[in-house]
């Protein structure tokens, strides 16, 4: 077995890294930029080097660094985790160079897997079905048009380099295919530095359907049954499930000899996934299931294969890396229950999932599911790398029973004051279409806005009597009485004395029980902050404006989400503007985001204008509003 293990990577996977390596009694030597020097995974590590800067491009990216932390540390293997490096040719043949053990696939295997199309052909020659379309190395576009034609619309067109959606598009009409082509061309060039694609069959209702595979160095392949990642946005992955539901045994039985055959054609050793794109349109059936692409590392979603086997897919990886044999073949590898998944990220699904970043104030995730986390309770989201906070694994021995265990352990979801997805996903798990498998991967689009949509709850008594409560910001006082802070809710107050509770800078006109329960938490500004089946929600008190309308309902500021240039400002001082209206443009994190009014009102303050850099939190405009 490997005595020492650099992990090149952070965050939840580089614990889940460490947990296993610890069991097995191996040292571990972590990595860290800048943004990280605090993070959960440099603390639990044996030994821990710094690598750079907070970019990735600075400092988790740099093969140079991560060897030369290598050769300090006195490791013995390097495992790369998923994303960064875990996908590179070059570096696995560097460090294999380097006499270290590399955790993960040959070289040549990732080489052979990288480029869509030559990986289609691959699989096609090994007689793994693969979906219908163009993969000609003429990419003129009257060429591309008309074998598209060919195919039948709709066509997809994909980037033949790359992942995660970037150059891909969906083509219904010939009329609608030159400009998509250019689209996905500038996309695919910008991301992967290549504007070649191919062309392939746009499946009725795709369905997302990924294939376990493990190989070792004695030409042993097996698998670990299948998942079914359908639910997506922006093919992106938000909840994956083992085993896939409508999955009959002889379908299950083709498509997973489909995926050892996919592994044995590429010399393949380690952890792999196969994916398969099937037409859902008359249920699963193997003869409309298709290879898609193979990942060369191993998966986010790879807990739930663990769950449905209780195996330990990171020690099976170090078990072969270290030389030696598969630890079961096929026949010991059995299956139980199901298990879901569901990706707990730091962003804002109401609105249009704005990313999230800031300080974890307040950090409660369940104890029903297992928890992979890279964060805890006082550290920070930052914008430097994929905004993920956690993932909820649910295992039950029914499919229905790991929905509701999933949906409830979302639904108990605390955090603050970053904003999260977890009442979204509850929603998606406790969705009636969802119970009743009615999958694919439009799922999410076709539903969003019922799943985004966030009502504001009842604002709990206690909540509110904290507000008119004497105690200081992050103080509940105590003991709490019937009727503290009623004062802003008699109806014969005196205007000056009269105030409105805000949820979330909307205001609430309601009636109040002001029965002594658990005290609520008291943010740093002094609002008072609940959380409601995954949501949070901040009330505040403010002066009702007076009997001319003079005045205004809070300071009415709008603050920028996260660092970020401004890149318009679409309203001036003195104008009137509705609800929801944009009054600037913030670019961030390699998108643009949209910052609006949050009342009709009259703009009383500009404080930035195009160009700008701000911090996050920062002050953009002032709005005021009268009765």
């Amino acid at each position: 077995m490997i005595d020492s293990l650099l992990i090149a990577n952070r965050g939840e996977i580089a614990r889940r890294i460490i947990r296993t390596a610890r069991r097995l009694g191996v040292r571990t030597v972590s990595v860290y930029s800048e943004a990280d020097a605090a993070a959960p995974h440099v603390r639990e590590a044996d030994e821990a080097v710094p690598v750079g800067p907070a970019p990735a491009r600075e400092s988790y990216l740099v093969a140079d660094t991560i060897l030369a932390a290598a050769a300090k540390t006195g490791a013995r293997a390097i495992h790369p985790g998923y994303g960064f490096l875990s996908e590179n040719a070059e570096f696995a043949e560097a460090v294999v160079a380097a006499a270290l053990v590399w955790v993960g696939p040959p070289a040549s295997a990732i080489r052979a897997m990288g480029r869509k199309d030559a990986a289609k052909r691959l699989m096609a020659a090994a007689g793994v079905p693969v979906t219908p379309g163009y993969l000609g190395d003429d990419q003129s576009p009257e060429r591309l048009a008309a074998e598209a034609a060919a195919i039948g619309w709709p066509v997809l067109i994909k980037a033949v380099a790359g992942g995660g959606g970037k150059g891909m598009r969906r083509v219904d009409r010939a009329e609608d295919f030159h400009a998509a082509l250019a689209g996905a061309r500038r996309e695919a060039a910008s991301a992967f530095g290549d504007d070649r694609v191919l062309l392939e069959t746009f499946a009725a209702r795709p369905r997302h359907i990924e294939v376990q595979i493990f190989s070792d160095a004695l030409g042993n392949v097996v698998h670990l049954f299948e998942r079914d990642c359908s639910l997506q946005r922006r093919h992106q992955k938000v909840i994956e499930e083992a085993p896939a539901p409508g999955m009959d045994d002889a379908t299950r039985e083709t498509l997973c000899d489909a995926a050892v055959r996919a592994a044995k054609a590429v010399g393949y050793q380690g952890a792999g996934t196969v994916e398969f794109i099937a037409d859902a349109s008359q249920g699963l059936r193997a003869d409309r299931i298709w290879f898609m692409e193979m990942n060369t590392r191993l998966q986010v979603e790879h807990p739930v294969t663990e769950a449905i086997t209780g195996l330990d897919l990171v020690e099976w990886q170090l078990r072969v890396a270290s030389g030696e044999a598969l630890p079961l073949t096929q026949d010991g590898i059995t299956m139980r229950g199901h298990a879901i998944e569901a990706r707990l990220y730091a962003e804002d699904p109401a609105n249009g999932f704005l990313p999230s970043t800031g300080p974890l104030t307040h950090f409660r995730l369940p104890a029903t599911v297992r928890v992979d986390s890279g964060v805890e309770e006082g550290g920070q989201i930052t914008p430097f790398y994929d905004p993920m906070i956690a993932k909820l694994i649910a295992h039950a021995d029914t499919r229905e029973g790991a929905a509701a265990l999933l949906a409830d352990a979302c639904r108990s979801v605390e955090v603050w004051p970053v904003k999260t997805n977890a009442a979204f996903l509850a929603r998606c798990a406790g969705h009636p279409d969802f119970a009743a498998a009615r999958l694919d991967t439009s799922f999410i689009a076709d539903r969003l806005e019922e799943l985004t949509a966030r009502a504001a709850p009842m604002p709990l008594p206690t909540a509110v009597a904290a507000l008119g409560s004497p105690g200081s910001a992050g103080e509940v006082p105590s003991p709490w009485t019937p009727g503290a802070g009623a004062l802003g809710f008699r109806l014969n107050a005196a205007a000056a004395s009269r105030r409105r509770v805000f949820v979330d800078d909307q205001p609430v006109d309601a009636t109040f029980d002001f029965t002594p329960a658990e005290p609520p938490l008291v943010g740093s500004n002094g609002e008072v902050v609940i959380f409601t089946d995954g949501d949070a929600f901040a009330l505040t008190l403010r002066p009702r404006a007076g009997p001319a309308g003079a005045g205004a309902e809070g300071d009415g500021g709008v603050r920028a989400p996260m660092p970020g240039r401004i890149v318009s400002v679409t309203v001036a001082t003195g104008e009137a503007v509705a609800a929801g209206q944009t009054l600037a443009v913030l670019e961030a994190m390699k998108m643009e985001h949209a910052l609006t009014a949050p009342f009709a009102g009259v703009v009383a303050e500009i404080t930035v204008a195009e160009g700008d850099q701000v911090s996050e939190g920062a002050l953009v405009a002032r709005l005021q509003v009268g009765d």
